[in-house]
C-alpha cells in the first residue's frame, strides 16, 4: 500500500516543472572564422536542437554573433539575452573590454570566456581581472565544450528548485584548473547525456523517454575548498558522487592537500558516499586509498578514459553490477529495470545486503532519474527491515508497479539519409567534423555565397563530392575493439597500424559505403581530419596519414581497401611523431579525435594512373615577396599532379596571382631548365591495396614529366624547349624537353585560374579574419579549354603581430650571429641559448640523412627540458629529396625556434618555399632565415661557433651553448632577421 501512495504521488509531479530556467539566446563576441568554427563544425545550433527535441522543448537557443562594440550594443538593445561569450582571438583585445561594459549595464546576464588555447592568450589573461565572467573555458577545438557551457550554466540556474521539487541528483566537480575542467566536462557530461539517453528503455515511448531526460544528474563545478564545502551541506541527500582534485584554493591562498581535507571532512559525515580524487601528483593515491576514494592520475594519457570508467562504476551509471562482498567478484549483472526485475529474488544473500546497506541500487535507479523507485527504496533502510526477503520483494513490486505505471512504447531511431549524386558534402555521425571537416564546410558556404565564383565562362568552382566519419565513429571503432591502451604505449608505429588494421570497423557503415561508390564511381581519397588539425593556433597539417584508394567495380574488394585506409588514418594518430607534435604543442593526446574525409580524387584516368592536370597550394600572405609583388596578394605554388607533390617540398611553380605573368622561375631559360618541376604523383590504379604500409604513398607512382607527355596530359600545361634556337616556346611542340610553366593558363589566360584564387584568398582571407593556406586541384579539358577548380581545404596561417619598430638594419655586423635579408618570421625572441649547426667543412649533401637522425636525437633532448635551440644548415630543411636538404620532418626539429638555411660555395639552394614546414613555423612564430653569406646575402659568423666549445659533437653536427641568452629579432614586412650576440659582461 504504502508503495502504492508513493508512486502515485510522484506520478503526479513527475517532470514538468524540471528545468525551467533555460538559456534561449545567447551573444557570442568573437570573430566571424572563430564563431563559424564553433557554429558550424559542431553544429552547435543543431546539437542543441536534437538534445531539446529529445526533452520535448520548443526553443533550442539561437546564438547571435557580433564581432564589434557596435553590433554588440545593438544586438543587446533589441534582443533578451540569457548568456554571453566572450571569445578574446588574439588579434582582438577589446572583448574583455566589451564584456565589463556590458556586465556594468546588464549585471543579471551571466559571462563566461571562451579562449583558445595558446601561450599568446593565456600571457595576456594573466593581467586581466576575470571576476565579473561566470566561469573561464579553454578552447581545445571540442565544441561539446559549448554545449557543457550551456548545461552547467542551466544546472546552477535549476539545481535548488529541481532537487527540492523531486530530488534530481547532481555530481560534484571541485577543481580549479580552466585547461583541466575545460576538458573535463565535456566528458562529463558527454558521459551523464548518453546515458540519460541510453536509459530510455524499450519500456518508455517517446514522450516518457523525452520527459525523463530531463532529470538527469546536474554537474555543479566548484573552485574553491568553501564553495564546495557550502554545496555539500546544502545537498548532500542528493549527490552521487563528488570528483575532487587535489590542489586548490582553501581560506584564500592555494593549498595542495585542499581536495584530500574536503574528501576527509566529506568522508566523516557520509561513509559511502563515492569519492573520486583527481591529481597530477602520484604521492595522493596514498590518501585516495585511505579515504576510500578512486584516484585519477592526471598525467595519464587516458586520463578522460580513467574519469569516465570510475564514474560509470561509482555513481550508479551503467549496468547494475552485483558484486560477492568477500571476494569482490561480480555475480549478476542487469541493464535495466526490467532485467532488475528478473533477477531479484536470484542474487544471493550477502550481496544484495551489501548493496542495499550503501544504497547502490537507489543510487542506480537515481542516475537513471527513476525517482519514484529511488526515493522510496532509499527511505526503507537495512537498519529497519534486516530482513533479505522482505527487501527483495519491497524492490521487486516497487520496479513493477514503476513500470505498470509507464505506458508501453518503442523508442523510434534516427535514420541518416542516403548520399545521392547531387551532394556536395555529407556526414556519418553526430561528432565534429574536425579540422579540414570545417575548412570545407566554410569554404563549400563561402562559394555559395559570392556569386563571383560561379561566373567563369569555361571554368566552375566546387568541392569534391565528400563524406566525413565524424568523431564519434572513431571513438566508437576504439572503445570497441579495446585498442585504447595499445595505441597509447610506447609500441612502435608498424606495431599500431597492424593491430588497428586486425580492428573492425562498425558494420553499419558497409552499405553508406558501397552507396558512396555508386555516386563517386571514381579513387577516393581518405584524409584525416582531426579536432587539433587545422586548428588555428596551432595547426597539425602534415601530421596525420592521406591515403588514395583506386575505383574498382569489385565494391567488397574496394570496401576492403577503403577499410585499411581509414584504419591507416585512425592509427596515424598514435604514431611517434604525432605523440612528438602533440608534446612539443602541449596537448593531451587523449583530446585529440579523427574525423575521416571520404572525397572522391580530383583528376583524369590516363590508362592505369590517374592523376590531376594542376595542383597547388594558395597562401594570401607572401613573406617572400620579389619585383613588383607585394606581401598582401599571396602566392601560389602549382604542380602537374597530386598535390602531395608539393606538401613533400618537392619544386614546384611559384607565382603570385595578381602577377600571373612575371614567373621568376620562367623568367631565364637557364633558371626554367634548372628548377622547373621534373617529377610528379600519381594513382596507381592498378594497385588494389594488398601492400598497405605506413608510407600513405604506397600506391603512389612518381613519375617523370616524359609520362605525362606520353599520356598527352600536357596541353596548355607546358612549353617546348627547343635546343637547336635555344629558346622555351609556350605549348607543346615535337622534340624539344617538355617543362612545366602553366605558360597558357597563366600568360595567355586559356583558363581564369589567376581570377579564381584571387577571389578564393581575398574572400579565405576577409571571411576568416587572418591569412589563410587552400589547397586545391584543376580537371582541365584541353580539348574544350574549359575546367573544374576544386577547393581541397582552407585553413588559417598564423599571422605574428608581435611588435618590433626597431630598424634592424642599424645594428652594427660584429654583435651578430646571424643576419638574413631573406627571412621569414616577425616578432623577438630573448630565451634562447643554443645553436646547433650543421659542420661545413667536408660537407656532402649525401650524409642528408644521417645528419637528420643526429637532429632528431638532439630535438628529443630539448623537448624533454622545454628548452630551444636555433638550427643551422645547408639546403632545404624538410625536403623529402635528399639531395635539396636534411630531409627531417618537423617533430624532430620542434624545439627549434629559429631554422637557418646557410648556402655553401658548392651547395646552394633557392629559399624553399610549399612546403608544409611554413603551417607550423607560422603557427609557432618559428624565425626562417636564407644566409648566402659567401655572396654577400647575409652574415653567419661560423667561425665564432667553431671556436667555442661543444656540449656535444657529432660527425656532422656540433652543439654549443652561450652563457647568456642570444637575441632574435625578425622584422616580417621588411623580410629583415638577425641574431644578436649577448653583450659581454
Amino acid at each position: 500500500m504504502l508503495t502504492k501512495l508513493k508512486l502515485n504521488r510522484f506520478k503526479d509531479t513527475q517532470f514538468a516543472n524540471l528545468m525551467t530556467k533555460r538559456i534561449f539566446n545567447v551573444l557570442l563576441v568573437a570573430n566571424p572564422y572563430d564563431a563559424f568554427m564553433l557554429e558550424d563544425d559542431g553544429r552547435i545550433d543543431e546539437k542543441i536542437f536534437i538534445e531539446y527535441m529529445n526533452l520535448s522543448l520548443r526553443y533550442p537557443p539561437r546564438f547571435t554573433q557580433v564581432s564589434t562594440e557596435e553590433d554588440t550594443w545593438r544586438q543587446l538593445g533589441n534582443t533578451m539575452f540569457d548568456l554571453v561569450i566572450c571569445m578574446p582571438g588574439s588579434d582582438n583585445s577589446d572583448t574583455f573590454d566589451i564584456g565589463r561594459q556590458i556586465k556594468e549595464k546588464y549585471p543579471h546576464i551571466p559571462l563566461v570566456v571562451l579562449t583558445p588555447f595558446s601561450h599568446g592568450i593565456r600571457a595576456r589573461m594573466e593581467h586581466e581581472d576575470l571576476s565579473i565572467f561566470e566561469y573561464v573555458f579553454c578552447w581545445l577545438g571540442n565544441t561539446d565544450l559549448l554545449l557543457s557551457i550551456i548545461k552547467l550554466i542551466e544546472d546552477k540556474m535549476n539545481l535548488e528548485h529541481d532537487i527540492n521539487e523531486v530530488g534530481v541528483q547532481m555530481i560534484l566537480l571541485v577543481e580549479d584548473s580552466i585547461r583541466f575542467y575545460s576538458s573535463v566536462l565535456p566528458n562529463l557530461y558527454k558521459f551523464v547525456l548518453t546515458q540519460s539517453q541510453e536509459f530510455a528503455t524499450e519500456a518508455l515511448n517517446e514522450h516518457q523517454r523525452t520527459l525523463r531526460m530531463r532529470g538527469r544528474p546536474k554537474i555543479v563545478l566548484a573552485r574553491s575548498y568553501e564553495e564546495a564545502m557550502d554545496l555539500y551541506e546544502r545537498f548532500k541527500n542528493n549527490i552521487l558522487g563528488i570528483i575532487s582534485d587535489a590542489r586548490f584554493p582553501r581560506e584564500g591562498a592555494v593549498d595542495s592537500l585542499a581536495g584530500i581535507k574536503l574528501l576527509g571532512e566529506i568522508r566523516k559525515s557520509d561513509p559511502y558516499m563515492p569519492l573520486i580524487l583527481q591529481s597530477a601528483e602520484e604521492s595522493n593515491r596514498a590518501y585516495a586509498s585511505r579515504l576510500e576514494a578512486s584516484f585519477i592520475d592526471k598525467n595519464s594519457k587516458k586520463m578522460n578514459i580513467d574519469l569516465r570508467d570510475a564514474v560509470s562504476r561509482n555513481f550508479g551509471f551503467g549496468d547494475f553490477i552485483f558484486i560477492n562482498p568477500r571476494t569482490m567478484e561480480e555475480v549478476a549483472r542487469v541493464h535495466n529495470l526490467k532485467e532488475l526485475q528478473n533477477v531479484i529474488f536470484s542474487v544471493p544473500a550477502e550481496s544484495l545486503q551489501y548493496h542495499i546497506i550503501r544504497n547502490h541500487v537507489s543510487r542506480w535507479l537515481y542516475s537513471r532519474a527513476i525517482f519514484p523507485v529511488a526515493e522510496f527504496l532509499k527511505q526503507i533502510r537495512w537498519e529497519g527491515l534486516q530482513d533479505i526477503d522482505a527487501h527483495r520483494k519491497i524492490i521487486f513490486e516497487a520496479i513493477v508497479k514503476y513500470r505498470k505505471m509507464k505506458n508501453q512504447g518503442v523508442v523510434a531511431v534516427f535514420q541518416r539519409d542516403r548520399f545521392d549524386r547531387y551532394s556536395h558534402f555529407a556526414r556519418i555521425g553526430d561528432g565534429s567534423l574536425g579540422g579540414k571537416g570545417r575548412g570545407l564546410a566554410f569554404i563549400d558556404n563561402m562559394v555559395k555565397r559570392h556569386p563571383e565564383f560561379s561566373e567563369f565562362e569555361n571554368a566552375s568552382v566546387v568541392i569534391p563530392k565528400t563524406v566525413v566519419l565524424c568523431t564519434d565513429i572513431f571513438d566508437e571503432f576504439m572503445d570497441t575493439n579495446l585498442l585504447y591502451q595499445l595505441a597509447l604505449s610506447d609500441a612502435d608505429d608498424d606495431t599500431i597500424l597492424r593491430a588497428f588494421l586486425k580492428a573492425k570497423l562498425p558494420d553499419r557503415l558497409v552499405e553508406d559505403f558501397f552507396a558512396f561508390f555508386d555516386v563517386v564511381k571514381a579513387p577516393i581519397a581518405i584524409r584525416s581530419s582531426s579536432l587539433l588539425e587545422d586548428s588555428h593556433y596551432q595547426p597539425f597539417a602534415g601530421i596525420y596519414s592521406t591515403y588514395m584508394i583506386p575505383y574498382l567495380e569489385d565494391k567488397y574488394e574496394m570496401l576492403r581497401m577503403l577499410s585499411d585506409a581509414i584504419k591507416g588514418v585512425y592509427a596515424s594518430v598514435y604514431y611517434r611523431d604525432s605523440k612528438a607534435y602533440m608534446q612539443a604543442t602541449s596537448n593531451v593526446i587523449d583530446q585529440e579525435k579523427m574525423a575521416v574525409i571520404l572525397q572522391e580524387v580530383v583528376g583524369t584516368q590516363y590508362g592505369d594512373r590517374y592523376y590531376p592536370a594542376i595542383s597547388g597550394v594558395a597562401r594570401s600572405i607572401n613573406y617572400y615577396p620579389i619585383n613588383d609583388e607585394t606581401a598582401e596578394e599571396g602566392t601560389v605554388s602549382l604542380a602537374l599532379g597530386l598535390g602531395k607533390y608539393i606538401v613533400d617540398g618537392g619544386l614546384t611553380l611559384r607565382v603570385c596571382p595578381y602577377h600571373p605573368d612575371k614567373v621568376l622561375q620562367t623568367s631565364e631559360m637557364e633558371i626554367a631548365l634548372r628548377e622547373t618541376q621534373t617529377r610528379f604523383y600519381a594513382l596507381d590504379l592498378k594497385n588494389n591495396g594488398h601492400n598497405f604500409s605506413l608510407d600513405d604513398g604506397f600506391n603512389l607512382l612518381k613519375l617523370t614529366v616524359k609520362d605525362a607527355e606520353n599520356d598527352g596530359a600536357l596541353d596548355y600545361i607546358a612549353s617546348t624547349y627547343d635546343p637547336y634556337d635555344m629558346v622555351i616556346r609556350d605549348g607543346i611542340y615535337p622534340g624539344g624537353r617538355k617543362l612545366i610553366t602553366f605558360a597558357n593558363i597563366l600568360q595567355h589566360d586559356v583558363f581564369p585560374l589567376a581570377r579564381i584564387l584571387q577571389l578564393a584568398q581575398q574572400y579565405g582571407q576577409a571571411e576568416m579574419r587572418r591569412p589563410v593556406e587552400i589547397e586545391f586541384a584543376v580537371n582541365f579539358d584541353a580539348r574544350t579549354k574549359s575546367g573544374v577548380f576544386y577547393l581541397l581545404q582552407i585553413r588559417p596561417m598564423v599571422d605574428v603581430k608581435a611588435g618590433l619598430d626597431e630598424d634592424l638594419t642599424q645594428i652594427p655586423d660584429d654583435q651578430l650571429l646571424l643576419k638574413s635579408e631573406n627571412a621569414l618570421g616577425h616578432g623577438i625572441m630573448e630565451d634562447i641559448s643554443d645553436v646547433i649547426y650543421v659542420k661545413t667543412e667536408g660537407y656532402s649533401a649525401s650524409n642528408n640523412q644521417l645528419i637528420a637522425y643526429d637532429i632528431e636525437k638532439l630535438n628529443r633532448r630539448f623537448l624533454d627540458e622545454g628548452k630551444h635551440y636555433v638550427l643551422v644548415g645547408p639546403g632545404r630543411w624538410g625536403s623529402s629529396d635528399t639531395w635539396l636538404g636534411v630531409p627531417v620532418k618537423w617533430p624532430h626539429i620542434s624545439a627549434a625556434r629559429v631554422i637557418v638555411e646557410a648556402g655553401l660555395t658548392n651547395y646552394r639552394v633557392d629559399p624553399s618555399q610549399g612546403t608544409h614546414f611554413f603551417q607550423n613555423l607560422t603557427s609557432f612564430g618559428v624565425g626562417y632565415f636564407t644566409i648566402n653569406a659567401y655572396m654577400n646575402e647575409g652574415i653567419y659568423n661560423q667561425e665564432l661557433l667553431n671556436s667555442m666549445p661543444a656540449v656535444e659533437e657529432t660527425k656532422f653536427l656540433r652543439w654549443v651553448h652561450f652563457d647568456r641568452p642570444l637575441t632574435v629579432k625578425m622584422d616580417g614586412r621588411k623580410k629583415l632577421g638577425v641574431v644578436v650576440l649577448p653583450e659581454e659582461e
